[in-house]
Parts: C-alpha cells; sequence; structure tokens
C-alpha cells in the first residue's frame, strides 16, 4: 500500500501542468539501496510499469527486496565499503541492463555527490537533486552560511574549517556547555555527541571524527551550541526543473534516542497554522537558494516561539510515510516523474493537509541496554494487517531472515494514520500491540511506554524526552501470574501435542488410575526463577498454583503459535513461540521471555576478571596492549555495529593481562574481550 486514500477527494493541478511532457522517458530503474527503502522504491515503480535492478551484497542475497526486482545483482561482501558504497560497480551494473535511471534512495550513496555526478556523466539520470544542491547542502557550515545569507537564524556556533583539536576545545569553552559536535556531512543520527563538560570534549571529538570517517569518509565537524529544549521540527520540499517549489507541511521527529529519531508525526502537534506557514516559505526559499530538484527535507530546532535551521537532507528521508499518509502524495512518484522534467503536479493552495499520521521505527535494539542494537535470526515474525489508507508496514525483511551487523538495525516503519492525533495515537498503539517479532530483541514495548505517557499524548515533550522521562519508561515490569500460567499451559500442550506413545503411563492428559499427578515446573525471567506447581486434572484440565494464586481446571488449544485458553473462566487469546527451552509470550500487548532455568552443573561461571562484549560487532580499534594498567572507566577498545561506535570502558582499575580480540574482528556478544587482574 503506497499512500493514504482520500475518499472522493482528488489532488488538483493547473491544465499548464498537466499539458508538460516529460524531457526524457524512465522505463528502467536501479535502486541503489537494500532494506525496506529498496522496496518501497519498487512498489511505486511497479505501479508506474517501470522495471526496476536490485543490486545486493553477499549478506543480502536472498533478502526481499531481491526477490521483488525485475534483476538483481551481486556486488560484493556485506561491509558497506565493498558493496552499496562501491559506486563504480553500480554504474556498470546499471549500463550493464540499459537501466535509465538510478535511485539512491536514502543513506549510503544518496548525498554523494561525487557519484551523482557519474551517474550523470554516463549518461544515466540520478533521482536526485544536482550536486551542486547536495554540496551546498549536504555540509552543514556551508548550508549554515547559506541560510546566514539568506536571512534564516542558525543556531550560534563555529561552521569555521579549522580542525584543530585544541582551537574547536577553545571554540566550545567560549559557547559554554552543553555543546554539539556534528560532522559537516553527517546524518541518520552518525557523527554527533552531546559534550556536557570540558573535560570530555577531546574524547568526544575523536570518536565523531573516527565515526564520521567511517560513516561519510570525511572527518570535519562543527561545533554548536546545544539548546536544553528543543523539538526537532522538518518541513518536506519538493522541487522541479522548471523553477518551482512547494512544502508539503511538517513533521515532528522529537522522540530520539543516539541522535535517531524512533517515533515521528505529521502534522506537528505543536506547530500553529501561522508558524507551519513560515516554516514552510523558510524552507522553500533554502530549497531555491541552491536550485534544488526533487525531495528534500529541511530541518529545524524550534524552542518556543523560535526557530533555528539545522540542516538539510538532500534526499528522501526515513519518515517520508507520514507525509504521504496526510497529503495523499506518493513521494517516490513524484521523483520519478520529476526526473524525467515533468512539472511539480499541483500547486502549493491545492495540496491537502488532513487528519494525523505517525511513524514507530521498529528496531532490533535493547532499550534497557542503553538502545544496544541487537542482531539474529528473526525466528518468529507477524506484524499487523495492512489496511488501505489507515495502517502501512514498511519493510525489508521477512521471518526466517537474518538482522546483519553490517547494516542499520532497523527491522521494519509501522504507519498509521486517522482523523486526528489521539485516533491515530490510540491505532497506533493496537497496531504495536499486534507486532510480535521473536529473536533479536526490539523497541515494540518501549514505544508502547513511550505512547501511555502522558506528556507524549498531550504533545507536551522535545528531543530530551527520552532522559527526562527515564524512570517512567524504564521501570521494571513485574510477571503477572496469568502469564506465567499461559506460557505452563503452553508447555504441558506442546509435551501432549509430541506425546504419540500408546502407552496408557505417558499419557499427557494425566490420568492415573484415581489420583492426579502433579509437578513443578520453573520459568526463569530476567535472571529470576519462578515456580509453577502444575496438577493434572483426569477431565483434561490443568490446575496452577503461583504462590499464592491458584488457577483452576484450566484448557486450551493451539495453532502454531497462537493458544486460547480458557482461564479463571475467561476466554484468553495469546502467542507464545517456543524454541527449544525460551519462549517469547504475547497477551494483550505485552510481551514477556522466559526460558527453562540451566541445571547448576551445567552452568559456565563468569569469570570476575572477564570484560564480555556487550554487542555483536567489529573491532574497529583496540587502546591498550598487555600489562597496561587502567583506572575504571578508562576506554579499552570500540566496536562498530550497525554504523554506530560503541567505546567499551574498563569496568574496575587493573592491569591488562590479555587481549582476546584483535582489530577487524568480528566478535560475538558475550564473548571474553579483555581480561584484567587486580
Amino acid at each position: 500500500m503506497m499512500r493514504a486514500v482520500f475518499k472522493n477527494r482528488r489532488l488538483r493541478c493547473s491544465k499548464k501542468q498537466r499539458n508538460i511532457a516529460p524531457t526524457r522517458r524512465i522505463d528502467k530503474i536501479l535502486v541503489a539501496n537494500r532494506g525496506e527503502i529498496a522496496c518501497r522504491i519498487i512498489k511505486s515503480a511497479q505501479k508506474m510499469g517501470i522495471k526496476t535492478v536490485a543490486v545486493y551484497s553477499d549478506a543480502d542475497a536472498h533478502s526481499r527486496h531481491v526477490t521483488m526486482a525485475d534483476q538483481a545483482f551481486n556486488i560484493g561482501p556485506p561491509p558497506s565499503k565493498k558493496s552499496y558504497l562501491d559506486s563504480n560497480k553500480i554504474i556498470d551494473i546499471a549500463k550493464q541492463t540499459g537501466t535509465h535511471a538510478i535511485h539512491p534512495g536514502y543513506g549510503f550513496l544518496s548525498e554523494n555527490a561525487n557519484f551523482a555526478d557519474e551517474v550523470q556523466k554516463n549518461g544515466i539520470i540520478f533521482i536526485g537533486p544536482p550536486s551542486s544542491a547536495i554540496i551546498s547542502m549536504g555540509s552543514k557550515s556551508a548550508s549554515k552560511d547559506i541560510m546566514s545569507a539568506a536571512n534564516v537564524p542558525v543556531v550560534p556556533g563555529y561552521h569555521g574549517s579549522n580542525q584543530d583539536p585544541d582551537f574547536l576545545h577553545q571554540q566550545a569553552d567560549k559557547m559554554g556547555y552543553p555543546v554539539l559536535i556534528k560532522a559537516v556531512s553527517g546524518g541518520g543520527g552518525k557523527g554527533m555527541r552531546i559534550v556536557r563538560e570540558s573535560k570530555d570534549f577531546i574524547e568526544a571529538l575523536e570518536s565523531c571524527k573516527s565515526e564520521s570517517l567511517d560513516s561519510f569518509k570525511d572527518d570535519n565537524v562543527l561545533v554548536e551550541k546545544f539548546l536544553t529544549k528543543p523539538r526537532h521540527i522538518e518541513v518536506q520540499v519538493f522541487a522541479d526543473k522548471l523553477g518551482d517549489c512547494v512544502y508539503l507541511y511538517e513533521r515532528d521527529c522529537s522522540v530520539q534516542r543516539r541522535h535517531q529519531k524512533i517515533i515521528e508525526e505529521a502534522p506537528g502537534p505543536s506547530v500553529t497554522p501561522e508558524l507551519r506557514k513560515t516554516l514552510g516559505e523558510a524552507a522553500v526559499n533554502a530549497a531555491k537558494a541552491v536550485n534544488y530538484v526533487g525531495a528534500g527535507t529541511v530541518e529545524f530546532i524550534v524552542e518556543d516561539d523560535t526557530f533555528y535551521f539545522m540542516e538539510m537532507n538532500t534526499r528522501l528521508q526515513v519518515e517520508h510515510p507520514v507525509t504521504e499518509m496526510i497529503t495523499g502524495v506518493d513521494l517516490v512518484d513524484w521523483q520519478i516523474k520529476i526526473a524525467e522534467g515533468n512539472a511539480i503536479p499541483i500547486t502549493q493552495e491545492n495540496i491537502p493537509l488532513r487528519g494525523h499520521s505517525f511513524e514507530a521505527r521498529v528496531y532490533a535494539e535493547k532499550p534497557d541496554d542503553g538502545f544496544l542494537p541487537d542482531v539474529g535470526k528473526l525466528e518468529y515474525l507477524s506484524p499487523p494487517e495492512e489496511e488501505l489508507g489507515y495502517v502501512r508496514v514498511e519493510t525489508g525483511v521477512r521471518q526466517g531472515d537474518e538482522v546483519s551487523v553490517y547494516y542499520d538495525p532497523m527491522i521494519a516503519k509501522l504507519v498509521v494514520w486517522d482523523q486526528d492525533r489521539d485516533s491515530a495515537m490510540r491505532r497506533l498503539k493496537n497496531m504495536l500491540q499486534d507486532y510480535h517479532i521473536v529473536g533479536p530483541s526490539t523497541n515494540i514495548q518501549f514505544m508502547m511506554r513511550v505512547l501511555d505517557h502522558h506528556k507524549f499524548q498531550d504533545g507536551d515533550f522535545d528531543t530530551n524526552f527520552i532522559q527526562k522521562y527515564e524512570k517512567d519508561l524504564f521501570q521494571e515490569k513485574p510477571v503477572p501470574s496469568n502469564i506465567l500460567a499461559i506460557t505452563c499451559l503452553r508447555i504441558i500442550l506442546d509435551e501432549k501435542a509430541a506425546n504419540i506413545s500408546s502407552d496408557p503411563w505417558s499419557d499427557g492428559s494425566g490420568y492415573r488410575m484415581n489420583y492426579d499427578q502433579k509437578r513443578s515446573i520453573t520459568l526463569n525471567n530476567n535472571s529470576e526463577d519462578y515456580t509453577i506447581t502444575v496438577t493434572y486434572n483426569q477431565n483434561n484440565t490443568y490446575n496452577f498454583q503461583i504462590g499464592d494464586r491458584a488457577y483452576i481446571n484450566v484448557s486450551g488449544e493451539i495453532n502454531g503459535a497462537s493458544l486460547v485458553a480458557q482461564i479463571d473462566g475467561t476466554l484468553v487469546k495469546a502467542v507464545v513461540h517456543s524454541l527449544n527451552d525460551h519462549f517469547t509470550t504475547f497477551v494483550d500487548g505485552t510481551e514477556f521471555e522466559f526460558k527453562l532455568p540451566v541445571p547448576a552443573y551445567n552452568s559456565a561461571r563468569t569469570d570476575p576478571n572477564s570484560l564480555l562484549s556487550p554487542i555483536t560487532g567489529v573491532v574497529s580499534k583496540i587502546e591498550v596492549v598487555t600489562g597496561d594498567r587502567v583506572e575504571k572507566g578508562d576506554p579499552l577498545l570500540v566496536i562498530v555495529a550497525m554504523k554506530q561506535q560503541h567505546i567499551i570502558r574498563s569496568p574496575k582499575s587493573g592491569t591488562i593481562t590479555e587481549i582476546n580480540c584483535a582489530s577487524d574482528e568480528l566478535v560475538d556478544s558475550g564473548i571474553t574481550l579483555v581480561s584484567l587482574s587486580d
């Protein structure tokens, strides 16, 4: 499903615009990307009758975007530098297949001016802005100079070319803390660090520069004053080659972690009609100042009634679907038509703004562990059903696929629309409750807690929302006794289904010549054991005793992962997925993970002098050697996972006795990285 459907309402365009013919017709597009955005682009192209070519790394050989495209070509091993960032291979494949245009999606080569130039030099259309606009707006320093010249307010800071660490440190000290270090060529939350004290500046600068160099091949940064109560408001703009430019209203992207958005909405709940018009016109002026073409997003920081230009993303944004839902516009369709030379199909006054839309990014990550990304096989994947005009699930994965350490950990984007904000919020929560994933940890439960928070519901939040309400959002949840009962019932019914013996003494019904069988089942959740006493009744029902709570005559039926149970006289519908000795139980929007405890004689002992890897990733830098004396909190090594750098620090003071990893080595979560002695 590609767009919201507005009943009895059509987008209107002028007669002049309808009669403009394209300068070059596009009949085949190479999508230079992967995952959900590649699938998204292919869908629109197919709807327009355009053939598509996919590219893929070794890790993505069986991915969804590969099977959706008309043709698909391998471009190298999993690391992005050797595959999705190899512009020469991509252009060669485009020429080989007779491709008319290349769509870069977002990330990877989407904001690479050299790539855009090379595409054009080879007689292929680049579906995006001219390289001059990418250069002007792709550099955060240069774009701020352009905005200042256009009288658009910018955040105070140093945006110059002097990259000497001591000089930048001095500039930060002059501004006063907190400050934000930001990669000049950055985006997507990468190459950004907030520094709250002068003593932390140099380490944060080094980390920011290293991450920026890895992600963008450019380690230049700028330093800005960090505003304490900002809202992140961005405006979608669209420009054609004929000089026309429009804005398609704003999106509020203030709910973020690690400088990356997780919930976006349109329109912004705090934006008045007057501010909407002012921001929209400022965004259009920004685009026109660099002769922009295609889809772009102008981002602003808004604090109270004042707004500051932040940056312009010269590509399609991850969160573009919420704009499509409130306007009825297929932005990828527009991108392709504008690239052909067509005019924007409607005028500014005819762009509708209807209802409210949310997007929730479903990530493989551990919110309770600092939002560390997670990896692994999607053992069970059951998304909510899409509904035309109301619910979209934008994804590039299927059940059985792997979330890889090499790429962004986003599993899907869940997009909803309804008549007003409250209704759309309710719909989003209902859909999240129906989103069931087993394998890597996800942020689904965390996002539901965000939606339940009264400040979010009131629209009273800023980019500090998660930090400000950390105690509310990260509360430990006790395991309800009915969840334990339902999980136990699943275990018993699985055993019964597997019992095919004709021996009456192994009958799973519990029949034992005039007496009821009893047993105990222990389930472990977050290192805490729960013991359930089970009585097998002679009528194929079960009694559960959980502490002081008793459940009598419990019964149920299973169908795949689904379980329908009769418990306490109530019909309960649940999903309980079992994998070996692990169980994931979904009931009424809650999710709990259990495992059967490992016997004490089988459990491995953890050496208190060993530092275990908290994450699966690639070791990019080792800061110490054997024999070094370190203090608690000192950096020992850096691991890169999902394009983010994670500094691994010493958990205590001591001496390095052994280093069990090497630079560029892929390490699994839980392995011993370093050993220390007191």
